[in-house]
Parts: structure tokens; C-alpha cells; sequence
């Protein structure tokens, strides 16, 4: 096979879809309403698709990596963002250090893991 890929875009489902856009858009990405129900959210040439559907155990075991370029300063910008303040069950965890490089986490209002991180 010859991949050519353009892009990859996980589904991920929220428990009160309304409060998961405005995380998403607080959080700094671009919404695109594809349904009421349904929308696309980017950052560059990076998007993922909000659905307006729940199940605990699908919602709970989501994960999601993000490499970025300074983890230092996104754990910055994230801790000034304030959502753990402003979004119930939402938990920002500390950055870590491991064998492969650094991450810190996420937890959305539904408890999707966001991992954000920089490789050695």
C-alpha cells in the first residue's frame, strides 16, 4: 500500500454536547457545524469530529494524543485557561517525564484523555 494520507480525524462523543463545544472553543478550536447534533473542530490541519452522543464506557476509555511543539508552554496556556474552574469534572494533570518525552493530560467535561506531549 501506498498511503498518501491527508489527515486523520477521531469521532469523539460528549455527555452534554452543548458544554463540550464550548470547552472545545475555549480550548482554541475552530467550530464548524456539520448538524445540530454534529461539528467538526480544528486547529490547523488538525481536527477531530464532536458528536452529540454518549456512552459511558466508549466516552471514558477515549484517548487522544496531540504532539506539540513545547509541551512547557501548552501546560502553561492550558493552566491559564482556567477550565477546570470553569467546566465541572474537568482535570488538567501536571506534565511528566518519561522514557519516550513529556505529556500532560486532560480530561474533558465528558472524561475523554487528552494527551499533550513533546517526544525526545
Amino acid at each position: 500500500m501506498n498511503h498518501k494520507i491527508k489527515s486523520i480525524r477521531p469521532f469523539i462523543g460528549a455527555k452534554d454536547f452543548e458544554i463540550s463545544r464550548s470547552f472545545y472553543r475555549d480550548l482554541g478550536f475552530e467550530e464548524t457545524v456539520l448538524e445540530s447534533n454534529f461539528s467538526v473542530f480544528k486547529s490547523e490541519e488538525t481536527a477531530f469530529y464532536l458528536q452529540d452522543y454518549y456512552t459511558k464506557d466508549w466516552i471514558e476509555n477515549t484517548m487522544i494524543f496531540i504532539e506539540v511543539d513545547d509541551v512547557d508552554r501548552y501546560y502553561k496556556e492550558l493552566l491559564a485557561l482556567n477550565l477546570s474552574e470553569k467546566y465541572e469534572g474537568v482535570k488538567l494533570t501536571p506534565i511528566r517525564n518519561l522514557d519516550w518525552g513529556r505529556e500532560c493530560f486532560l480530561h474533558d467535561p465528558s472524561g475523554v484523555l487528552w494527551h499533550f506531549g513533546e517526544f525526545k
